[in-house]
């Protein structure tokens, strides 16, 4: 066999936007100042820093510079103890990882008003984690992704740590200090021609994690993956994975990329929706009335959908954009279990009530219950419920109530429901149109239910004041009484409460 060449590239290298700069370019302008700061230190010490993994490869994409909130730096020629001890003297470590010769220093600026970065994390404002770490070598010793025996060796080579790496655009090494970038397995070209390439056969199938990477990243930067690698990529049982590992890679998914349809083609490609989510799997293949959904399949419907989401959700913080998104995706898992072809025509009667069961499936797969406090799962599973109600409402025009809406907005999140629709009206190809939609909202906006239904004006207290006893009886006063305030026959609380009077 041929001796590998390793190239090395004065940063940067090639012409990844925006860096289509001369070779006279100075790295120092784009590299962070902590980045640097530690990686001198190292230098001072005999030893060398290296920025790895996606610290590099989104440097080439021009996705970080040195206002990122993160970064990977592998230190070589210096040991453990003393790493730690130099890393302690530029900022405090936390040394969660010291059994993996991984330290993780997190630098807070008095900066306000920062942006939470990409992934939609809920860092504080100015916020910088910077992981060092010393290059290592893993030996698998058990079942998992987690099955693994991690010894670090500072003397070992650049090819060699690289090596361990998933796949080739996340095997590149910079010098954060000279610009020299080093790649020993052709992932700048891989890079390049957004190609998704395992690194090693041999260590890539220890890992099952890494199949969800492929998906997730394919999606987010738009890469296809390499044959051989899909092979890989589908022998390799998935059943060992947690579902918050499962969830960590799906939300990238969700959060991160421009078009997610490209990696849910990815993991139909890759077995993962037949190992992980059947629910989803059974969507591949099952038809749709053509003059409703010219696109195709429910499958190929569902892709397109998640493509509109993505620009349906941008203003939202974290917790809604997910819910919404993850909406899309299982707005129609009823339908493989309700087509059905009825005087010519295929149909799917009631496939948004059928289709709740098969969605906590997913949900339960994911791990996902709430974030950051807001209850995703009981919302998504309310819009798949309701993913039809616009276009119902629609059709039924004048005749939907005030009181219609007011009791829908008791139950989902009107604003969230309009997105949903929309993004699944507009995934049908020749067929989309918002129109249905657009007068859902502005509906919902004159009754004043957009961000919720209106808040009871009858409270206990106001009974009790009026000499009611306290009991059950009361709670189905203040039911009976709200129900005519959602109809609009009582706006004032001495209405609701001459209600509550006659009602008793």
């Amino acid at each position: 066999m041929p001796k590998r060449i390793v190239k090395r590239y004065i940063f940067p290298a090639l012409f990844f936007p925006p860096f289509d700069l001369s070779p006279s370019f100075v790295i120092l302008e784009c590299m962070n100042a902590e980045v640097l700061r530690i990686s001198r230190a190292v230098r001072e010490a005999g030893g060398r820093a290296m920025l790895v993994g996606g610290s590099v490869r989104d440097l080439l994409l021009g996705i970080q510079s040195k206002d990122s909130k993160d970064f990977d730096l592998e230190a070589y020629g210096v040991a453990p103890d003393r790493l730690r001890s130099i890393l302690e003297s530029i900022a405090p470590v936390n040394a969660v990882g010291e059994q993996f010769t991984v330290y993780k220093l997190a630098f807070q600026s008095p900066a306000e008003g920062e942006p939470k970065d990409g992934a939609g994390s809920e860092r504080g404002p100015g916020r910088l984690e910077i992981d060092v770490s010393i290059p290592r070598r893993e030996s698998k010793s058990g079942r998992g992704h987690r099955g693994f025996i991690i010894e670090g060796d500072p003397g070992m080579s650049f090819e060699e740590a690289a090596r361990r790496r998933d796949f080739t655009v996340n095997a590149v090494l910079l010098d954060p200090l000279s610009g020299e970038m080093i790649d020993p397995f052709g992932g700048v070209d891989d890079l390049k021609n957004r190609i998704l390439r395992a690194v090693a056969e041999d260590t890539f199938v220890e890992d099952s994690l890494r199949v969800l990477r492929a998906v997730q990243l394919a999606a987010r930067f738009e890469m296809s993956i390499e044959p051989r690698t899909v092979e890989l990529c589908r022998s390799i049982d998935l059943a060992d994975l947690p579902a918050e590992r499962i969830w960590g890679e799906f939300e990238k998914l969700l959060m991160l990329a421009a078009r997610p349809s490209i990696g849910l083609e990815a993991a139909r490609e890759l077995l993962v929706l037949d190992k992980l989510f059947p629910e989803i799997a059974a969507t591949i293949g099952c038809p749709q009335e053509p003059e409703w959904h010219p696109e195709g399949d429910v499958f190929t419907h569902t892709k397109l959908c998640m493509d509109e989401a993505v620009k349906l959700v941008g203003d939202l913080d974290k917790p809604r954009r997910i819910t919404v998104m993850l909406a899309v995706l299982l707005h129609d898992l009823g339908k493989p279990l309700t087509t059905r072809i009825i005087d010519g025509r295929i149909r799917s009667m009631s496939h948004d009530d059928e289709g709740v069961e098969p969605a906590r499936r997913v949900l339960n797969t994911l791990g996902l219950h709430t974030l950051g406090g807001y209850d995703v799962r009981s919302q998504v599973l309310a819009l798949v419920f309701d993913h039809l109600r616009p276009g119902q409402f629609h059709r039924d025009g004048e005749r939907v109530t005030p009181g219609a809406f007011r009791r829908l907005a008791r139950r989902v999140n009107i604003n969230l429901l309009y997105r949903v629709a929309k993004a699944d009206s507009l995934g049908r190809g020749a067929a989309s149109t918002s129109v249905s939609q657009e007068w859902f909202l502005e509906r919902a906006r004159e009754i004043g239910v957009e961000h919720g239904a209106p808040a009871a004006l009858l409270q206990g207290r106001h009974l009790i004041e009026a000499g009611f006893e306290p009991g059950p009886r009361m709670g189905e006063l203040l039911r009976r009484v709200y129900e005519l305030q959602l109809d609009g026959k009582v706006t004032t609380v001495e209405e609701a409460l001459e209600a509550a009077k006659r009602i008793e």
